[in-house]
Formats: structure tokens, C-alpha cells, sequence
């Protein structure tokens, strides 16, 4: 094992422990295989012991847990709940239809609320790519030779993220891709970006990860281990993919053509084709409870994208992300 005196390390997955090495000081922990790496990659410790505990819970009960308790009818507790989570994650409410706490039945009307449209204009030139959503940029760049950027030292495959299916990941090969985080505080309806018709829906179970900032600079594949929702489109400017990715307490996802998608957990891939579904720019096609993230692939490798688009930049719902060419 190589050892690096001013970083943390982790390898030594022969040995049965993760050895993290900092100031030639060594910390062992038990080893789980999920942090192998063919090479020393250097991590942020406060990141590895966030992450750390993850491996062990409970995802999809915690997630079905949350899933009944944000649709109990209560008045009383609901807006209260409302108000103390807003005030928590500093939730915008008056850019909500309803801003009154008290107008949500249930926890999760709330969480799905719709915003006032006109305080999200489209970028709706021909040729420019909109936000889907509301969030924060994790990465984007091109897909090289199939692998998509997670972060510093991990990466994961366009052919894994889409469920294995070789002819559907081959088009994406040599494209561009954008992962968007969408935190608690955030808008949950996701939109099209672009007009396009649906080819096909593909559900792939996994776990249920945090897909926060720690987690992902620490858990290898991330995106391509937790369950998902891939959404393949044609456009006037080539196949897009969208991956609805799921994560611990993200207790549902949902599209408009099919309703909700997950929960149940499933135990297979599933393909499935649904006819006549065309989606022009702006129109909502999904939604999460709770935070995530959303992929979004694209066959056309000629995006430019926009200024101030790029990692950990703050996007909004229909804004221009990048321009494209035919």
C-alpha cells in the first residue's frame, strides 16, 4: 500500500481493513468492499465517517417509512410540520401557489407543491437546453469512452447508470451529460428540458444512498447503485436520457405517463413502452418526495455550455444550460 503522509488514503482491502492514513497517523475501521479502489484516491475524513454509517441502514424501510408519514392527514400537526421544515431548510414559500402552510392536507402535497410559473421563465430559443429543475450542479462535461464523472477519483459507466443494455448505452458514448442535485428546500417537479418523445421507461432497483455532497465524493458508483428511473426520449437534436435517481428518504418517484414508478421496491430491471407520449419544452414529466438527483444524457456531443454552468453552480427551473447544435 502506498502511503502518503499528507493525505488520507484508503486501500489495503486485502487486508480486511480500510486503512486511513493522515500525518502518518492510521485509523482502522471494518472494510466493506463498496470502498475498494484499484488506486489511493484522496477523501475528506469528515466526508468518510458522513458516509460511513450509510452502508448499514435500512434504506428502502426508512424510505417506505417517510413515504406513509408525509401522506397522514393531520391539521393539526401538518402545517405546523410544514412551517418548522420551511424554516429549517429555508424554504421560499411565497413562490409557492399556496403559500399558506395550512392550505396542504398532507406533508407531501406540500413537499410536490407547484410554483407560481411565471417566477420560472423558459429559455425557449430552438436550440437551448433548460434546466429540468430546480438545484445545484454536481457535474457535467463529456461522457469519455463511456464512463461518466462523479467526482475527484470515481466514475461510473453510461451502460451500468441505464440498466445494462448495451444498444441503449451506445448512443450516449461519446455525448454530454449534466447531474443536478435537488436539496430538500428545493422545487420537486421535474420538466423537460427539451421536446421529445418517449422511446422507453426502464425502472433499475438498487439501494437508496444519500446522494448529498459527502456521499458523493465518498461512494464509489454512487448513481449507478441506487435505485432509478431512466426515461429515454428522442429530440430534434438526438436521444436524451433522464435518470430520475432515488435516495434514502426519497420515498417515491413518480412520472406523468405511468404514476407512481416506486414504491414498490423492485427486484429487476424493468423495460417498459408506453405509446403516443410527446412532451413539448417546460412540460412536467416526473417528480420526487423528498431531495435527489437527475442525470441528464445526451447523444449530441456538440453543447456549449452556459457561462457560469458548471460544478456546484446554482441553477434554476428553466434556465438555459447550454446551447446546442443539430
Amino acid at each position: 500500500m502506498t502511503r502518503t503522509p499528507a493525505d488520507i488514503v484508503f486501500d489495503g482491502t486485502q487486508f480486511g481493513v480500510i486503512e486511513i492514513h493522515k500525518l502518518h497517523n492510521w485509523l482502522k475501521v471494518p472494510y466493506h468492499p463498496a470502498f475498494a479502489t484499484k488506486t489511493a484516491t484522496p477523501m475528506n475524513i469528515i466526508d468518510i465517517l458522513k458516509a460511513w454509517p450509510l452502508y448499514v441502514l435500512p434504506h428502502h424501510f426508512i424510505s417506505r417509512l417517510v413515504f406513509r408519514l408525509t401522506r397522514v392527514q393531520c391539521p393539526r400537526l401538518v402545517p405546523d410540520a410544514i412551517r418548522l421544515f420551511s424554516k429549517v431548510f429555508k424554504v421560499n414559500l411565497e413562490e409557492a401557489v399556496n403559500p399558506d402552510p395550512a392550505s396542504y392536507t398532507t406533508f407531501n402535497q406540500f413537499f410536490t407543491r407547484p410554483l407560481k410559473p411565471e417566477l420560472r421563465p423558459w429559455a425557449m430559443a430552438e436550440t437551448a437546453l433548460a434546466s429540468p429543475v430546480d438545484g445545484r450542479v454536481s457535474q457535467l462535461g463529456k461522457i469519455e469512452q463511456g464512463r461518466i464523472f462523479q467526482a475527484k477519483g470515481h466514475d461510473y459507466t453510461v451502460l451500468e447508470l441505464l440498466g445494462g443494455d448495451e444498444a441503449r448505452a451506445a448512443a450516449f458514448a461519446g455525448g454530454q451529460f449534466a447531474t443536478i442535485y435537488l436539496s430538500p428546500r428545493d422545487y420537486h417537479r421535474i420538466h423537460m428540458p427539451l421536446a421529445g418523445t418517449l422511446t422507453e421507461q426502464v425502472y433499475v432497483p438498487g439501494r437508496l444512498f444519500s446522494v448529498a455532497g459527502h456521499t458523493v465524493r465518498t461512494v464509489p458508483r454512487l448513481f449507478a447503485r441506487n435505485e432509478r428511473v431512466v426515461a429515454m426520449f428522442d429530440t430534434a437534436f438526438g436521444k436524451m436520457a433522464m435518470v430520475l435517481v432515488g435516495a434514502i428518504n426519497v420515498a417515491a418517484i413518480e412520472t406523468v405517463w405511468d404514476g407512481l414508478v416506486t414504491p414498490p421496491q423492485g427486484w429487476a430491471v424493468k423495460r417498459q413502452v408506453f405509446a403516443d407520449v410527446q412532451l413539448a419544452k417546460g412540460d412536467e414529466m416526473g417528480r420526487f418526495n423528498m431531495g435527489s438527483t437527475v442525470i441528464l444524457l445526451l447523444e449530441n456531443p456538440h453543447v456549449a455550455w452556459a457561462q457560469g454552468v458548471s460544478a456546484d453552480a446554482p441553477v434554476q427551473l428553466g434556465q438555459a444550460l447550454a446551447d446546442l447544435q443539430a
